[in-house]
């Protein structure tokens, strides 16, 4: 076991390093060997060129790191490798800026709509390159426009609505563009069995009863664009319908040859549509085998006389084939079909890039409409796209579009809702995760889909350092002139290793490295800390690119001493070889015991007080019953007042608890009497803590004294006389008493009397009211009558 990990670790170190050694940062775990290794990890990452920069136990690998790092391991900002891209623009042209009613006719190789058109990127791994592309549609920019259309029997009426369609759309597309051209040709289906009838008279009539039709043909190219609608309407009007079996068409043999035949159909480097017109479906690749056809389509362009020669051999192609072919020659279809076949359609174009959907009429009536609602939605759109990338080569995309919206990702290459004449950008970034296999240049172009002009970029990759150049072969600083000394370091050549190149992999001797490798002849290879290469110790990496192993026997590092407070070396010192080297003022195996003692002074100016010693900037207190961070705090004492109030009653006044065992007990202080309060210091008058205390004796006299430490003198100042209450004077208080009860007694006689008359009056009151209420019988005697009787005559009316 051990053999074989001594042979792992010497001979793949080069490349991976030890398959022991801890994950570190970026830069060193990578393990470079090399200048040129060391920058392809990543941008971050620099090489130290000084030769001297390396100490014991350290591999090659160490002078890879990043920036910061080496710049503290005291590596010269002059002797760091760290080679930049660049961005270099061969070729940039102006937009153009057109308007269609000017007198300048350009040819369409005249017109720029895309702006740099060439690039020179220099390329360091991990760090991308960003440019800027503009992208401005121009004004009477030249289109071709091929009508493709299938001539199977149910088209016929809408063949009549297409014989004028050359001069009607001319004029519609002036509006657009003075320079343009149109082209026609037709499909059926391939000549072969099930797809047609191939019995003779099928095969010159494919119609049944008295239709007249043409015999079948797969694709035929009727005109090359041109610029002569007379001629587009004579060419189509000669046209005659013919006929097939089944209901899907072969249109994807015709487009295929459409978009290949560049010379015969007369593409121009303009805007190029296809319309492919149809009220059927489509064959796709693997249909043919119905017909026993089953070679796949090869792509080429196969007319004869303007005709697809080669159906009966190649199968229909591919709807990705397609797809590569018209993205290759920059044609943009627009699929004009009946309402029927609308889904099918709309799924092909989602497929395929710069194409668009339109509902066709039954009989075509709407054909032009349709052809220019649809070039104005695919002329809207911009969509960036580049050829395939090197490997190790990404792209990114920031659209900057109308109205400043940007758009990242994906929408990063697209911008919509673009007139003509408006101008969009794109932030276009490269990046390259390393060099090439084969070569240091590659070549990538990006072109906006649909248009042919496009966006070439070089691409040179920053492979070694520039100290490289300079390099020795054959040095004699590297061991018998086994590798080349560059960039401070021995480059081994084929076959040796060692940080000298002093060792050869096929001459690995497993007692050698042991020998040297292990100190005092112990058993741990690099005491366990590093891997033994051509029997030197090469110790490991930390993750923490600040803690290293080091030492003959990687024996020693920076990061295993003694922590305090979880700091290395209490914060107040560095490890080395295991052992704190603390700063001044601080000692301990942490460096965590200050010596300052400024810490411990108490605010009397004391050092803990008095009561204890300063330890490692701590007060440990001697007298147990004190505590805090100066021992100023005693849970157990009474206040300083009590504390020392029989001592200053018995010196002061002679009297107190302790008078007899005065001298004995309470000599421990400097007693100095005063006249008065206000003689007594002030705590405003002092630099020295001070406290002021009131006792009261058995007399209830009031004694008043302060305490105080001074220059370790404890110092009393008390007040001569004691501060007793006066004697109470009897006869004032006599006679209040006296005077008072008198009074007492006044005032309840005066509310005695004061109720009476009340009372009295109330009565009084009382008998005048019933006196008022007493009157005598005035009713008539019931036994009386009068002596009077008067009669009243009833006859008598009063006249």
């Amino acid at each position: 076991m051990a053999l074989w990990l001594l042979l792992i670790a010497t001979l793949s170190s080069v490349l991976c390093g030890s398959w022991a050694q801890q994950e570190g940062s970026i830069c060193i775990k990578a393990n470079a060997q090399s200048c040129g290794e060391c920058i392809q990890v990543a941008e971050t990452c620099g090489w130290c060129a000084d030769e001297n920069f390396l100490t014991v136990g350290e591999s090659k690998s160490a002078r890879c790191d990043d920036l910061e790092s080496l710049k503290k391991r005291n590596c010269a900002v002059t002797k760091i490798e760290n080679p930049r891209g660049s961005i270099n623009i061969d070729k940039n042209n102006p937009v153009t800026n057109r308007k269609k009613d000017g007198s300048d006719k350009l040819k369409p190789e005249q017109i720029t709509q895309i702006q740099p058109q060439k690039l020179t990127l220099t390329l360091r791994s991990g760090e991308p390159q960003t440019f800027e592309l503009k992208f401005k549609r121009a004004e009477d920019y030249p289109i071709d426009l091929y009508y493709l259309m299938d001539l199977s029997f149910s088209m016929k009426d809408d063949l009549e609505n297409v014989k004028n369609l050359g001069t009607d759309l001319m004029k519609e597309m002036q509006e657009i563009t003075s320079d343009f051209r149109i082209g026609f040709g037709s499909f059926v289906e391939k000549t072969v069995m099930p797809y047609i009838s191939t019995t003779p008279a099928r095969l010159i009539n494919p119609c049944t009863g008295n239709q007249n039709c043409t015999s079948p043909f797969s694709y035929k190219n009727v005109l090359k664009l041109t610029d002569k609608g007379d001629e587009f309407n004579r060419l189509v009007s000669q046209q005659q319908i013919s006929g097939n079996l089944d209901s899907p068409e072969g249109g994807f043999d015709a487009i295929m040859q459409v978009a290949v035949c560049e010379n015969q159909i007369g593409w121009r480097n303009v805007t190029r549509l296809l319309v492919f017109s149809t009220d059927a479906g489509f064959h796709f690749a693997g249909d043919g085998k119905l017909g026993g056809i089953v070679l796949p389509n090869d792509g080429r362009c196969h007319l004869e006389n303007n005709m697809y020669t080669m159906s009966h051999y190649y199968d229909y192609p591919s709807i990705a084939h397609l797809v590569q072919k018209l993205s290759d020659n920059n044609i943009q279809t627009i699929f004009a079909v009946t309402e029927e076949f609308q889904p099918v359609y709309k799924e092909l174009k989602n497929l395929i890039p710069k194409s668009a959907v339109g509902t066709l009429s039954s009989n075509s009536s709407n054909v032009i409409k349709l052809i220019i609602d649809a070039y104005n939605s695919l002329s809207s759109e911009v969509i960036l796209e580049n050829n395939r990338l090197p490997e190790g080569v990404s792209i990114t995309y920031k659209s900057i579009c109308k109205n400043g919206v940007e758009g990242t990702g994906e929408n990063g290459r697209k911008c919509s809702n673009i007139s003509i004449g408006d101008e969009v950008s794109f932030k276009i970034s490269i990046e390259s995760q390393k060099c090439p296999a084969i070569g240091k240049t590659e070549v990538i172009k990006i072109k906006p889909q649909g248009f042919t002009e496009e966006v070439q970029i070089v691409l040179n990759f920053i492979c070694d350092c520039q100290c490289a150049t300079k390099g020795e072969p054959n040095s004699d600083k590297c061991y018998e002139g086994n590798g080349t000394f560059e960039c401070g370091a021995c480059k081994c050549n084929e076959g040796r290793i060692g940080r000298l190149c002093e060792c050869s992999k096929d001459e690995v001797r497993t007692e050698d490295l042991d020998a040297n490798c292990r100190k005092d002849n112990g058993t741990d290879i690099c005491s366990n800390n590093g891997d033994c290469v051509c029997g030197t110790c090469e110790c490991k990496k930390r993750e923490n690119p600040a803690e290293i192993y080091s030492g003959k026997y990687c024996e020693c590092d920076n990061f295993n001493c003694d922590r305090s407070n979880n700091k290395l070396c209490g914060g107040h010192g560095r490890c080395e070889c295991r052992k704190c080297i603390c700063d001044a003022n601080y000692t301990g195996s942490a460096c965590d015991c200050s010596l300052e003692t400024s810490t411990c002074l108490a605010k009397n100016g004391q050092i803990c007080n008095g009561r204890g010693t300063c330890e490692c900037g701590l007060c440990k207190c001697t007298n147990p019953k004190f505590q805090g961070p100066t021992c100023e705090i005693c849970p157990t004492c009474p206040g300083v007042c009590a504390e020392h109030k029989d001592c200053v009653q018995c010196r002061a006044f002679e009297a107190g608890e302790k008078k007899d065992t005065c001298k004995r007990d309470c000599s421990y202080f400097h007693l100095i009497k005063v006249q008065d309060r206000n003689s007594l210091p002030q705590p405003t008058d002092q630099s020295f803590p001070l406290t002021h205390c009131k006792e009261r004796d058995a007399n209830d006299c009031w004694f008043y004294y302060t305490y105080a430490i001074r220059n370790d003198t404890k110092e009393v100042y008390v007040m001569e006389h004691l501060d007793c209450p006066a004697g109470p004077d009897i006869i004032p208080i006599v006679a209040g008493v006296v005077a008072g009860i008198v009074l007492i007694g006044l005032a309840l006689l005066l509310i005695w009397k004061l109720l009476m008359i009340i009372h009295d009056r109330r009565e009084f009151a009382k008998f005048e009211k019933e006196k008022m209420n007493a009157k005598w019988d005035t009713g008539e005697n019931p036994i009386y009558k009068s002596a009077v009787t008067t009669v009243v005559n009833p006859k008598y009316e009063g006249k």
